[in-house]
């Protein structure tokens, strides 16, 4: 069922690539702590000299940032007392007080119902300086009442980032490094700022197209906007905060993405408590639009990219580079699709057919996968 699952994703992600939604992509799907596959196709790089995607390619994570770093430092901070699930942002932000931001709570820019908006350009408005950061901060305008809808926020990642980096007196870099990824051990598989000489790094857009409508759309000059090179991350916000926001810039692997996903994966966890876990991967959102949790969507959520193969309570998401992960509660399945669609021009590929089908092609095989065969060594070098 192994071979026959692999040449099923195998075949699904070659067509993609002819079809020219992405150039290349790595799938990694299993049970947590038992065997698992990996399917590498096409090329990280397309410029000279080009390159195939493998197992070591590190992607640009882009949203996959929200989860797992910010979500996964916020529990941190909750269990330290630095900061509780009730803490207002104008009790750490203090420019924030006086304006409706402030009174925002940590529980609201988690699950996207804090009634900020889906996106600003923090760059524009603090026009390219920090120092100008709390200004912008005050002039922030709520589009709802804080709990009356679910918005999906980059803008509340942002902010929620910042606050744990001022309760902590660290950059959002060092402080995933030192509390997470050592941790854990994914210091060679997930971080902010990789170096292009010691990692492979998939391509990333050439231009930040999509950035410059968003920015004209809202009247705002578009040379402001961070410039774009190898090594810095897609989301123009990340560039501007040093490459590592609250909402993107992350970058990693395939496996960094499912051994840090497998620790909100009930008892497979060395980093979280089942309490933190079940916070997190439990929707706190009935009634309204999408099923949410800290950090992570439901598939119970209409039209997310889960599809109908895996379990309504599984928990994932995806990222504007292309990039994905699901999980079931329980551990019986991860899936990863990481792919490189922005390069080299940002294109607005649904992506959502093809992770739909991946997780078709391949939930049958974590269902009867044998977790007492114990972790599989030789798919880590299957892809190439």
């Amino acid at each position: 069922m192994t071979g026959l699952a692999e040449r099923r994703v195998r075949e699904l992600v070659a067509r993609a690539i002819a079809a020219g939604r992405f150039p290349g992509a790595i799938a990694q799907w299993g049970p947590v702590g038992a065997e698992f596959s990996s399917c590498g196709e096409g090329r990280a790089e397309l410029w000279a000299p080009p390159s195939a995607v493998t197992t070591d390619t590190w992607f640009d994570l882009a949203s996959l940032t929200k989860p797992l770093v910010t979500t996964t430092l916020s529990l941190v901070a909750f269990r330290e007392g630095a900061l509780t699930p009730n803490t207002r942002v104008g009790e750490v932000l203090s420019a924030t007080v006086k304006s409706p931001v402030g009174d925002i709570e940590i529980h609201r820019l988690l699950t996207h119902t804090s009634g900020l908006p889906a996106w600003l350009p923090f760059y524009c408005l603090a026009e390219g300086r920090r120092t100008n950061l709390p200004q912008a901060l005050q002039r922030i305008k709520l589009e709802a009442r804080p709990g009356e809808r679910v918005v999906y926020s980059c803008v509340g990642f942002i902010i929620l980032g910042l606050m744990l980096e001022e309760v902590s007196g660290s950059d959002l870099d060092g402080l995933f490094y030192n509390r997470v990824l050592v941790p854990t051990g994914l210091e060679n598989d997930l971080g902010f700022n990789p170096d292009p000489t010691f990692r492979v790094l998939a391509g990333g857009a050439s231009r930040p197209l999509a950035e410059q409508r968003l920015v004209r759309d809202l009247g705002l000059d578009p040379g402001w906007i961070p410039a774009v090179g190898t090594g810095r991350p897609d989301d123009g916000n990340a560039r501007f905060f040093g490459g590592a926001a609250g909402n993107a810039g992350l970058f990693g692997t395939a496996r960094g993405v499912r051994r840090l996903t497998a620790e909100y994966c009930g008892s497979c966890t060395n980093l979280l408590s089942a309490d933190e876990i079940e916070r997190a991967v439990t929707s706190q959102t009935g009634g309204l639009e999408q099923e949410r949790g800290w950090g992570w969507q439901i598939a119970a959520t209409p039209g997310c990219s889960a599809g109908a193969s895996i379990p309504a309570t599984a928990f994932g998401h995806t990222g504007f580079t292309g990039v994905s992960v699901w999980a079931d509660r329980t551990g019986a399945g991860i899936w990863v699709l990481l792919t490189n669609r922005n390069h080299p021009g940002q294109r607005g590929v649904d992506l959502h057919p093809v992770r739909r089908r991946f997780h078709s092609l391949t939930a049958e095989w974590c269902r009867h996968a044998d977790i007492a065969n114990g972790p599989s060594t030789s798919a880590e070098s299957s892809a190439g």
